[in-house]
Order: structure tokens, then sequence, then C-alpha cells
């Protein structure tokens, strides 16, 4: 479920919480939360690229479920996306723990996401088969719809990330809390979500997860568990670009056609993997190419987890936009 219209959440965050900080990215919240776009495309322009690519191919999942998972409200149950336990899971492993839920947590988060409502007839019976059933969805749903696409999905999610570290190291957690989405607000330790009508307090000595999203439109937070806030990430606007026209003649001419093509699609950070994929070429010809436009300083490199994100540096950025701008 996520708190809506009328609540206010409250985490209290103590002087341990704030040291336990940490964030995470999970291919099973990202699947879950894109099922948000799909119900209500109008909502979520920056994704209709994607949304027309996976709509034809719907036909074979098990729609009907899937849609319902969504209720009116926009509400999700909560089982279906738990707390990250690491920094990037595998979807086997978050998948693993949806199917070890208890079967008395699903009926309970599933009449809680659909308070006030009537649940759907394809979300009522034994809650283990529904649990086990709709654990399979989500498997193929995130085969079809989200894996391959998740290389440069995960870029953009582990490239916000270290906006935020940096936002913590520069200016503490006011800056970092303060500039996750403008719902957010944090005053004399507590993080308060939707600052309106009703309250939600969750006390302090859990730590806090944070969860950069995809498909959110504002900052949202499980309620009753370890807390957790899911907030927009930056940066959804490059996500589903094309692939960038070929370079100038003058760009390519001064540092090679290949080298040239790296560097314009480097408008958001991106790893070897997903550029190999987006520019049609191995893996290991991108990363010689990215050796090179390093030294020269026009690309910078930093580690997130088990991924080295590659960007272009300020002079990266003038010698493109450049080019792109030049008669």
């Amino acid at each position: 479920m996520r708190e809506g219209l009328g609540t206010v959440i409250e985490i209290e965050l103590g002087v341990d919480d704030l040291a336990s900080v940490r964030f995470a990215v999970s291919p099973l919240q990202e699947t879950c939360h894109s099922l948000w776009a799909l119900r209500d495309p109008g909502d979520f322009p920056l994704h209709m690229r994607w949304i027309r690519l996976v709509r034809d191919r719907l036909a074979v999942l098990d729609g009907e479920l899937l849609d319902a998972l969504v209720s009116e409200r926009r509400w999700l149950p909560d089982f279906i996306t738990p707390r990250p336990r690491t920094r990037v899971p595998d979807m086997a492993e978050e998948l693993d723990i949806l199917r070890r839920t208890d079967p008395a947590t699903v009926r309970r988060d599933i009449e809680t996401a659909y308070r006030d409502q009537r649940v759907p007839p394809v979300l009522r019976g034994d809650p283990a088969v529904l649990r086990d059933r709709i654990a399979d969805a989500l498997e193929a749903y995130w085969h079809l719809a989200l894996e391959p696409h998740w290389p440069r999905m995960r870029g953009v999610l582990e490239a916000d990330i270290l906006y935020r570290a940096q936002l913590l190291a520069d200016g503490g957690a006011a800056a970092l809390f303060t500039g996750l989405h403008p719902n957010v607000h944090w005053e004399s330790g507590v993080l308060r979500l939707h600052p309106m009508g009703t309250r939600s307090r969750v006390p302090a000595g859990g730590g806090l997860t944070l969860c950069p999203t995809l498909f959110g439109r504002k900052a949202t937070a499980p309620i009753g568990e370890v807390p957790r806030v899911d907030y927009p990430a930056r940066g959804v606007a490059t996500l589903w670009e094309a692939v960038a026209a070929p370079p100038a003649d003058a760009l390519a001419a001064l540092i090679g056609r290949p080298k040239a093509a790296l560097l314009a699609a480097l408008d958001a950070p991106d790893t070897t993997t997903s550029l190999a994929r987006v520019l049609g070429v191995t893996p290991s010809a991108v990363s010689q190419h990215l050796a090179v436009l390093t030294a020269c300083g026009l690309v910078t490199r930093a580690r997130a987890g088990r991924a080295v994100l590659y960007a272009r540096s300020e002079l990266g950025d003038r010698l493109a936009t450049r080019h792109r701008t030049a008669p």
C-alpha cells in the first residue's frame, strides 16, 4: 500500500537511524511500479515509448491479475514490493522472498490496498495459491517488459544514487531529504511525506532505506515495515530516448566516429553493457573507446555497487553541445 491523499507519513529518525541510511535499487519494485504506467498511461508521458512497445506483448500474460494489483487509488499490496535486503538484489532473490510471504500477510495487504473498495474476484481465494500466481505473473511480466531494458534502467537509478550521495556528502541529511521531492519535508528529526490531513507515525529505531524509482510521481512509503521511502529518480526523461543521430563530421574527424557516437550517447550516465546494446557494438569495443575518452578528460567514471557508470565530463558536455549547435 502507499498512503495517499489526506495522510501524513511521519518517520522519526534518531542518530543511529541517520547513520544507517542506505540506498537500494529493486527490480521487483520497478516491475510493480511500472504497472501504474500501464494502467494510467496519460500520467506517464515520459514512458509512452515503452508503454506502446510493451502493450503489444501483454496478451500472453496474466493481464487481469496484473491489472488488479493496482487499486483505483493506485495502491499496491505491500507484500509484492518487499524492502530490498541488499543494495541491488537479483530479481530471482526478490521473487523468492515474495513466494515465501505468509498467506495471512497476503490477504491483509490486499484488503488494505482495496480499503473501502470491492476486492476484484481475481484477488480472492486461497491466499497461498494467489501469492504463487502473483509471483509467476510478475516474473513473466518482468522477463517480457523490463528485463530487456534493465541495464539502462539500472544505470539511471544508480546515477541518481550517486547524485544523492553527493548531496549527503556536501550538505548532510537536510540536503539529502529535502531534495528527494517537494512532498518530502525534514524538520527536527522527523521526515514527513504528504503533509495534509491525518497522520501515520513510524518511530525511530529501524534505520531508513531510500529507493529511487523510475515510475514514481512523488515520494511514497509503505506502512507497517522497516521505514522505506520510494522517490522519483532523476534522469527519467533520458531513459527511452532514441539513439542519437550520427555525429557531425567535424567531431567525428576530431575523435573518430565510434568515439563521437559514444560521447553523444552519454546524455545520461550509463554502463558499458547498456551502451553496447544501444550502439549495437560489443562491450569490449565500448570499453576501449571509453578508456580513451576518460584519459582525454571527456568522460568520467564512478563505481556504483557492482556496476561502473560512465558520464560526460563538463568538457565532454561542451564538446557534444557545440557539435550539435554548430552550423
